[in-house]
């Protein structure tokens, strides 16, 4: 079973042949619960999101802050398992035919086995991983088998990382490239900042592939002025937060709904 890194290259390349970027983004499987994840994941697909990151969630998340901390402790404290994250992305690519990656750390992988958990994840649906801690010069193993896997490998820039190591990571990596806009944690922010435009600029000039933009975006308003220089803005801590605002699972979903409506109309605004 191969799986669906084709489907997101096509779906990137669509936006972009669109003159738009593209919208991706980030829940938390096992949060609120297992299938309320489920139901939050494909609400935000059916809404006007292109792509989805399934954050596997981890007891000890560096790149994350309090937002998605807190969902990750809710999932964790629910009991739940890598298989459950695994049926999150199954029902969520076959409800909505696109692509869903899942957003982890390493030591889960490493202890699950790198052999199974991409056989696995091709054979859910996956079009890939994002892998914010695992450094390009341990990957090898992950790579090879996420290749025979048909599966996107992504990982993070930053605005830290210089131009001959920037070259390192693209070269390594496949699908599209994950440039975190500032230095920091996951959660919302007033200002996106002109430290995402350069970082982008710098990451072009190393690779083909689409440059996407997290960390920060929260408003229809952010979503459009990343979407001016980058080829997608990724969105995460703004869902989870509607969701933990949200008095009960059924108005979470309005919530994020509403959100991922209110980011698709952003990204197309300088269309």
């Amino acid at each position: 079973m191969s799986g669906n890194i084709q489907l997101l290259s096509d779906t990137l390349a669509r936006a972009k042949s669109e003159n738009r970027a593209a919208l991706i983004a980030y829940l938390p499987a096992g949060f609120p619960s297992v299938d309320g994840g489920i139901e939050a994941v494909k609400a935000v697909l059916e809404s006007g999101a292109d792509v989805v990151e399934v954050g596997l969630p981890h007891s000890d998340p560096v790149l994350d802050g309090p937002v998605i901390q807190t969902a990750d402790d809710i999932a964790l404290r629910g009991g739940l398992k890598i298989a459950d994250v695994l049926r999150t992305v199954r029902e969520a690519h076959a409800a909505t035919g696109k692509p869903v990656l899942v957003m982890t750390y390493w030591n889960p992988i490493d202890r699950y086995g790198v052999e199974r958990f991409t056989a696995e994840l091709a054979e859910a649906g996956g079009a890939g991983c994002i892998l914010p801690d695992l450094p390009v010069q341990e990957s090898a193993q992950w790579r090879e088998h996420a290749e025979k896997h048909g599966l996107a490998t992504v990982f993070v820039v930053a605005p830290s990382s210089k131009d001959e190591r920037l070259a390192k990571i693209t070269e390594a990596g496949s699908g599209f490239v994950y440039a975190a806009s500032l230095m920091g944690v996951t959660g919302t922010r007033e200002s996106v900042g002109a430290q995402a435009a350069d970082l982008v600029r710098r990451t072009r000039a190393t690779t083909d592939l689409p440059v996407c933009v997290g960390l920060g975006v929260s408003n229809a308003r952010q979503a459009a002025e990343v979407a001016g220089f980058a080829d997608g803005v990724i969105v995460g801590s703004a869902f989870v937060q509607r969701m933990l605002d949200a008095p009960d699972e059924a108005a979470g979903l309005v919530a994020v709904r509403a959100l991922a409506g209110e980011l698709a109309e952003g990204v197309r605004r300088n269309a």
